[in-house]
């Protein structure tokens, strides 16, 4: 019994997992969504937040949770439940998204955008683009191929480093106002649906993803500091994660309300990195800019490291026939040449492979934490899935760029998905997953009720 013992944490021990919790979560990525809701919402800055925080701070935790729960060693055991087949698609479309499609080379974009675009002539940025990308992503080879900690190690160091510059920007910013939230102008989009609308850009930081791929690594974590039981494991996760969370979503309410008191100066930027670049040349001219740009790399280098390590880590699990330094090489190179495109277009095309894939992995997130009710019986999660995913696709073909939502197929699709539910606010999935919960514990329940009634002796 003495192994089924878990060994009672210190308060620092919480500390240490909160701050892993903490890096896991938030990157350099996840300044420029909230501060650029801010701009979009305007003065309706707080109902939006309330939206955001659901997605953005509230899934996440809830996603290492689910690993907890499920015991899971990676994103794969996630969708085990619906099949081997089912998991594996689950896995490449999450790796991929939080990837080589979108998010690793959003960490070269948006150090680029908000850190060197600047000092460039228009003219210029299309070659400084390519030739910086090609440096970070060489960079990050090098240090994923070496396995070395040397960047993680710095960004022990930078990270705080450049929290703290955040927290100047800040104290600066509510000290001298550019402009009354309260008074800001509100776009059409968020006159009256700030609160869904705050929600579905919550999806932009990918971090509800991110946590199920990288929940694994944090309860891993908290096994090596002696925990035992699953129980305990869950327990010691939710703390931590209460703390970590909290000061993410701090930061987030932050960035929203300084987003919408830059109204008073700014138009409404193109992207969030746009604003953070006006804001910090508004506050602390071109010195600020040059520390900014440099912190700023550095911490989303560190980030892009951990990323394509991770995709080749899974995917040469899954795939052991080409090594992890080919799937390395593989990620590195995509993500170069993904990043080429630009912020805008990274953004504009990831977004309706998230309006895709969150709702099935807040369906998966939410059934696994709750798994222990129903006995993990994959017959509520298929019922569940197979509700969310037809609505989910129409929700992504609506969100395509012109090209795509604007042609005879997508037109199609919006005509038939407008008599959904909830469609006008992008979360048409939503009744018909609750319907399919439903009918998945009908069946649980009843199958329980086949099993466990007495067979008649006919004798």
């Amino acid at each position: 019994m003495q192994d089924l013992t878990s060994r009672k944490l210190t308060w620092k021990q919480y500390l240490v997992v909160a701050s892993l919790l903490f890096g896991l979560f938030f990157g350099a990525g996840n300044l420029i969504f909230p501060l650029h809701l801010g701009q979009l919402a305007g003065a309706h800055w707080g109902t939006a937040a309330v939206g955001f925080l659901v997605t953005g701070v509230l899934l996440p935790l809830l996603s290492v949770l689910a690993v907890a729960v499920t015991r899971a060693e990676g994103v794969y055991d996630i969708g085990r439940p619906l099949g081997a087949g089912f998991a594996l698609v689950f896995m490449v479309l999450i790796h991929a998204t939080i990837g080589p499609l979108f998010g690793t080379p959003r960490t070269a974009t948006v150090s680029f955008t908000v850190g060197v675009a600047p000092f460039l002539p228009k003219q210029y940025t299309t070659v400084a683009l390519l030739v910086f990308s090609a440096l970070f992503f060489l960079a990050a080879f090098a240090f994923s191929y070496r396995e070395n900690n040397i960047l993680a190690n710095v960004g022990k160091v930078l990270n705080p480093v450049f929290l703290a510059l955040l927290f100047l920007v800040f104290v600066v910013a509510f000290a001298n106002p550019l402009g009354n939230p309260a008074a800001a102008p509100v776009t059409t989009a968020y006159a009256h649906d700030a609160l869904s609308n705050g929600f579905l850009e919550g999806y932009n930081t990918m971090d509800a993803l991110a946590g199920l791929a990288f929940g694994v690594t944090v309860v891993t974590a908290v096994r090596s500091m002696g925990q035992r039981r699953a129980s305990d494991v869950s327990r010691v996760v939710a703390k931590s994660g209460v703390l970590a969370v909290s000061a993410i979503a701090v930061i987030y309410l932050l960035l929203i309300v300084l987003g919408a008191m830059s109204l008073g100066q700014f138009k409404v930027s193109a992207d969030g990195g746009v604003a953070f670049t006006q804001l910090v040349n508004a506050y602390a001219g071109a010195f600020g800019q040059v520390v900014l740009a440099f912190l700023l790399t550095v911490t989303c280098l560190t980030t892009a490291v951990g990323l394509v390590a991770a995709f080749a880590q899974d995917f040469h699990k899954h795939f052991p026939k080409v090594s992890y330094h080919t799937w390395l090489a593989l990620s590195c190179l995509a993500s170069f040449l993904t990043a080429n495109f630009g912020l805008d277009q990274i953004i504009a095309w990831s977004t309706p492979m998230l309006m895709f894939l969150y709702p099935l992995a807040m369906v998966l997130i939410l059934l696994s934490v709750t798994s222990p009710l129903f006995h993990r019986d994959g017959v509520v999660y298929l019922f569940v899935v197979l509700f969310t995913v037809v609505p989910a696709l129409g929700d992504m073909v609506v969100a395509f760029p012109a090209v795509v939502s604007q042609s005879h197929f997508g037109l199609t699709v919006a005509a038939w998905r407008s008599h959904m539910p909830l469609a006008a606010m992008g979360l048409s999935w939503l009744v018909p997953a609750l319907v399919g919960t439903v009918v998945g514990l009908l069946f649980h329940w009843f199958r329980r009720q086949r099993a466990t009634s007495p067979q008649t002796d006919l004798d």
